[in-house]
């Protein structure tokens, strides 16, 4: 004879509340990290499926980039062209999110908005890669995703397959681009892509240029922008969650001048392979000084750089913020894009 056992339904809730308790790192409203590794993040944002209003000319799909790893990628295709570029013969700029390599999505709808009205003003296809997220992946990971969805757009460009979108593209133009630590990305790509000595064969694709917004970078010594200028509890970066950032996405036990961090100590700026590079700048960011001095490098090494500082506005502003003066910068920032790019 089995004894009957009564279970009480809500012991199994109150293990999995305990179970992760002791909290190692957090940032409030986003993100946090438990001491046996797991991880919990808000939906403070909603994520969208690739679907948008007709009237905006934008078609979207997602695209699986590598199955195994989950890095997938959201197109942006304009249906129609205005302006002097062929329809069939469009350039395409891959774009890398931000977050602070710790959060954020492709699928988030302030992504979705931002780069559908970019692909439809533009005239730019966008492939908006969903990469792989730290402290589960730190870095490298998220620049190891953007060669591998690099080498992906190459081996469409050589297929004689045509697909929805790549019979728009012309894989001659390619933009590298992204905001925050997507620009970081985008940066990084570059670097790898400029050290590698010709072995990765990027044929048909032509780089020729690289775009980045308010790019995330960081250092053991602190700018004045970081120090002195005071940010709101709703700041999309403060300092401390900067650091924050650093200490879940670096390699354990390196510091904020690790050269993924700190692009001054990297490599040098003189070997960086020859294309035009445009970087915005916030002058509310935190980002400012070290954004300027990032600038202030690739000139004194000789590169094709052009900037603009965006005021009144702070980070990531282009995404998060519906303030009409956030707004109005948004659209000046698209106008510019459109002009670097075409």
């Amino acid at each position: 004879m089995v004894a009957a056992i009564s279970v009480d339904s809500s012991l199994s809730l109150q293990i999995g509340r305990t179970c992760h308790r002791v909290i190692t790192e957090e940032i409030e409203g986003l993100i946090k990290v438990y001491k046996d590794g797991y991880v919990e993040r808000s939906h403070i944002v909603a994520s969208v499926a690739p679907k948008l209003a007709s009237e905006l000319g934008v078609m979207s799909q997602d695209v699986v980039i590598d199955k195994f790893t989950n890095v997938w990628a959201r197109f942006y295709v304009p249906s129609s062209c205005h302006g002097n570029n062929n329809p069939n013969n469009l350039p395409l700029m891959i774009y890398f999110h931000g977050g602070g390599f710790c959060v954020g999505s492709a699928s988030w709808i302030c992504y979705h908005e931002f780069l559908a009205r970019l692909a439809s003003k533009a005239n730019c296809l966008i492939m908006s890669v969903n990469y792989r997220l730290a402290p589960e992946n730190p870095l490298p990971a998220a620049f190891e995703d953007g060669i591998k969805a690099l080498m992906w757009l190459r081996k469409q460009g050589l297929s004689e397959e045509y697909y929805w979108w790549s019979k728009k593209c012309n894989f001659s133009k390619i933009f590298v681009a992204g905001d925050s630590a997507g620009a970081n990305i985008a940066y990084n790509i570059i670097t790898r892509l400029s050290s590698s000595n010709g072995v990765l064969d990027m044929k048909p694709l032509t780089i020729k240029g690289l775009i980045l917004i308010q790019p995330f970078f960081g250092g053991e010594v602190r700018t004045n922008s970081e120090k002195y200028l005071v940010q709101s509890t709703r700041s999309a970066l403060t300092l401390a969650s900067s650091d924050t950032y650093w200490r879940l996405a670096l390699p354990r036990d390196a510091n904020r001048n690790h050269p993924w961090c700190n692009p001054q100590v990297g490599v040098k700026m003189e070997k960086l392979m020859d294309l035009e590079i445009m970087v915005f700048i916030s002058e509310m960011d935190i980002l400012k000084d070290r954004n300027l001095e990032f600038v202030n490098g690739l000139c004194k090494a000789g590169k094709k750089v052009e900037h603009v500082v965006h005021k009144g506005v702070g980070h990531a502003f282009q995404v998060l913020s519906k303030s009409q003066i956030s707004q109005t910068r948004a659209i000046e920032m698209i106008s510019q894009i459109k002009s670097f790019i075409n």
